[in-house]
């Protein structure tokens, strides 16, 4: 990749005159960020951008309010004293040849120094720093196939060196590059606000809003030659923010594609008006007083990671969008509950259209305003901190909204702005732009972005969508990754997309050592969970989607014709040290045109006949069976981390709709809508509640596994051992750690005295049994009974104890001097 120029920004800029003018278009994406034929719409007109509301957002400024969603406010004045930091100015680069000679930013410490002197602020931690690279030859050890890409994975290491040797140069370092919303958007100092942007494209442009009665001759901006944009507002003769806290802001720019109006690329808060289908940027600085002080510590990163994957906005029982406050309330403390650890939190970037289930972002840096301010979020995250859970982010970097009124498409009036042109900038299948990571301005808006959500608002990771998407110029569409290396490893890899992921994996372990980092692929590309330092792309985890996969493959067919070898290898089959967060199912398998594994075994009896006073059939005690084991069995084998989707774990009885009208195609097609209804676009937490039904048992199951995971932390535990792999029997036995869990898939037979291998001798007792009546089964299982081992070998073990196994249970059996009163009394 050429390094570009890097931008930099000039001095003050006085106001002056420029004409008026308004206009720009919107286009809402297709689907939930997913293909999905049932979620497509068709695009907005234009709209005049200097519309008739102005009035209503003047006087919505002039009171101090910001306006949320619904039309109520959060009740925030603007304040004269709620200064922040704003850094020295970037100093001009000399440019030779288009190459970058020098250029210098402020550092962290100096930062922070200024900072304590501007706000009398405490004393600052010491700045974190991310360490160089290494020299990146350890994956060559780790696979000695790689050996044979050597080229390729050199090349990639040394670009990646290249860049990381180019922003020590001439930004002051990644700690400092990462910073930049320091310098770009809205920055307040002692003085005034200053506000940037990064526009090359556009011929001249403007701060507008509330703040200036939309006047485009009032603060007109300057360009520099590198195409920021900047305007300086002192303060008012009193003091206070020439831009008060909660004004409607946008930047008008007269652009090769016309005049426009636009949301600050760097903005921090949009909110869409009662009624109106545009967005409007907000100014957001609240008064100190306002402002939440984090009062919890952040969690240390634990061994084995459970993930409960939610959205705020469908976390009701209600038929409404739900709020941070009331998930904050009311869903947290039931995460807590169930046993899991982690809460990975989607749609928190803005997104216009709220059916792509976050996924087609239109502002980077603010929290979607549907749920609450950027106050409710953190105090949302600092209550899970305070229950010990880790939040992870799921960030979009992979993609952006193709609407040209709300996001950064077509910014600047070009098809070039943040995006590569022509076809490689657009996703057919999900309707969006393509970031070009080669670019010098989208590393520094991407990697700051990651830098911007865990620093703000302490979240402890990321889950990196669309991560196959970026990889590959062809984006995973219509390939079959079968292992080969040179699917990984040739003209199809987009390197500059790895290195950007390379670096902010660096930026997230270098500042943030605590930080997960997980990455959904599901290509299988080797190196890709290993640390960049050892030539890795350097995720924590990679997210193992085959697993899921295979079970919806599963489903189509009689269980009794399921292969346990094929379940057992589709489990295991994944690249030795780079660890794996697996599922059975998450969010993309409760979408309409989909189905949860739930649907899949039990479909429409489990409307009639899961309360517990009248008798269940057939499909559903066959359904709730294998609903427990397929969560076990992967859990017990399929990585090191786990996720479930909420609700999924009592068979959530209803898929997602988002509420959506009635569209035409451009091709003709009509797709109904739902009559914009929320019914299926929440999460009815009360039946998994109810105790008189069958839902409330899988939910104890669920509960139980991860408890029993947090005891014994099996699934990262370094020993595991498959012993048997019976295809008649349909029996899978193994051990991870000191634990044997034994799984009977048999639809009719139920075995006595069945021997099964371990490695420990001693008494075992049963752990956790999936056939318990707490869970919705027969108990057929004698939990006090002792199973004491013979030195008598099995299955390539050298000890073994006899069991009964029904058919369709899962068992798992621990040593008697491990067990404790909890799991003894969940096991019943």
């Amino acid at each position: 990749m050429a390094v570009p120029p890097a931008l930099a920004v000039s001095g003050a800029v006085a106001r002056a005159p420029r004409p008026t003018g308004g206009g720009g278009d919107r286009r809402r994406g297709s689907g939930s960020g997913r293909p999905s034929p049932s979620l497509v719409f068709l695009s907005r007109g234009a709209r005049d951008g200097a519309s008739g509301r102005r009035g209503a957002m003047r006087a919505a400024a002039a009171s101090g309010k910001v306006i949320v969603p619904e039309g109520e406010n959060d009740g925030l004045t603007s304040s004269a004293d709620s200064a922040q930091f704003q850094s020295d100015e970037l100093e001009v680069p000399d440019i030779t040849d288009g190459k970058i000679e020098s250029s210098e930013t402020m550092q962290g410490a100096d930062a922070e120094a200024l900072n304590r002197e501007v706000l009398g602020s405490a004393p600052q931690e010491k700045p974190r720093t991310v360490p160089p690279p290494g020299d990146g030859q350890k994956i060559f050890q780790i696979d000695p196939m790689l050996q044979g890409y050597k080229y390729h994975l050199e090349y990639r290491y040394s670009l990646y060196r290249r860049i990381r040797s180019d922003i020590d140069e001439h930004e002051g370092g990644l700690e400092a590059f990462s910073r930049s919303y320091e310098k770009f958007g809205f920055n307040r100092s002692a003085e005034g606000v200053t506000y940037r942007e990064w526009a090359p494209g556009a011929h001249s442009a403007a701060l507008v809003g509330d703040f200036n009665n939309w006047n485009p001759n009032a603060d007109r901006m300057s360009k520099n030659e590198y195409g920021v944009w900047e305007v300086f507002l002192p303060n008012n003769a009193d003091g206070s923010s020439p831009i008060p806290h909660g004004s409607r802001v946008k930047v008008r720019m007269d652009t090769p594609s016309g005049i426009k109006d636009s949301i600050p690329a760097w903005i921090k808060y949009s909110v869409q008006a009662p009624g109106e289908i545009p967005y409007d940027g907000i100014y957001y600085d609240p008064p100190e007083e306002v402002k939440y002080v984090f009062k919890h510590p952040q969690p240390k990163r634990p061994k084995s990671l459970r993930i409960y994957e939610t959205h705020v906005g469908m976390s009701s029982p209600e038929p409404k969008i739900n709020t941070y406050a009331n998930f904050r309330d009311d869903v947290l403390p039931r995460i807590k509950k169930l046993g899991y650890n982690a809460v990975q939190i989607m749609a928190i970037q803005e997104h216009s259209y709220y059916g792509s289930f976050g996924y087609h972002v239109t502002n980077f840096f603010a929290p979607s305003s549907r749920f609450g301010t950027p106050e409710d979020l953190k105090s949302l995250i600092d209550r899970a901190h305070e229950l010990g859970l880790l939040v992870l982010m799921d960030v979009v970097h992979s993609h952006a909204s193709s609407n040209t009124l709300d996001g950064l498409n077509g910014f600047d009036g070009t098809d070039t702005h943040y995006f590569h042109s022509g076809p490689r900038g657009h996703h057919w299948m999900w309707d969006s732009r393509l970031f070009n990571y080669g670019n010098w301005e989208v590393l520094r808006f991407l990697l700051s972005n990651a830098r911007w959500w865990l620093e703000e608002y302490k979240f402890d990771g990321f889950r990196f969508d669309g991560v196959t998407s970026m990889m590959y110029t062809h984006h995973g569409l219509q390939v079959s990754f079968t292992g080969n290396f040179n699917e990984y490893f040739g003209f199809a890899t987009d390197v500059d997309a790895v290195v950007y992921l390379m670096l902010v994996n660096d930026l997230i372990h270098g500042l943030y050592p605590e930080a997960v980092s997980i990455g959904e692929d599901v290509s299988g590309m080797p190196t890709f969970a290993i640390p960049v330092h050892d030539g890795g792309v350097g995720f924590d985890y990679r997210l193992h989607m085959a697993v899921a996969d295979k079970w919806i493959e599963l489903m189509n067919q009689s269980d009794e014709a399921w292969k346990m070898g094929d379940i057992v290898h589709t489990l295991t089959n994944r690249r030795w040290l780079e660890k794996c967060v697996t599922y059975s199912e998450s969010h993309d398998q409760a979408l309409v045109g989909d189905k949860t594994i739930a649907f899949w075994l039990m479909d429409k009896d489990m409307y009639d006949f899961m309360a517990l006073d009248r008798p269940a059939t057939p499909t559903i005690d066959r359904g709730i069976a294998l609903h427990k084991m397929i969560r076990l069995i992967t859990m017990g084998l399929g990585g090191e981390g786990y996720l479930n989707f909420m609700g999924n774990e009592f068979g959530h009885p209803e898929w997602i709709d988002f509420p959506r009208g009635p569209q035409r195609l451009p091709n003709g097609k009509f797709i109904p809508g739902n009559n914009n209804s929320y019914d299926k676009c929440r999460r009815r937490f009360d039946l998994g509640d109810a105790d008189y039904l069958r839902y409330h048992g899988m939910q104890e199951f669920d509960r139980a596994m991860q408890h029993l995971e947090e005891k014994y932390g099996f699934m990262t535990d370094d020993h595991q051992y498959i012993s048997r792999k019976h295809e008649e029997d349909k029996v899978i036995v193994f051990e991870k750690g000191d634990l044997v869990f034994v799984f009977n898939f048999h639809c009719n037979n139920s075995y006595f005295d069945y021997r099964v291998g371990c490695r420990r001798p001693g008494v075992y007792k049963v752990a956790l049994d999936s056939d318990a009546g707490l869970f919705g089964g027969f108990g057929r299982i004698h939990h006090a009974a002792e199973h004491f081992t013979t030195d008598c070998s099995h299955d390539n073990r050298p000890h073994s104890f006899s069991v009964y196994t029904p058919s369709r249970t899962c068992v798992v059996y621990a040593p008697a001097d491990t067990m404790t009163p909890e799991i003894s009394e969940e096991s019943k």
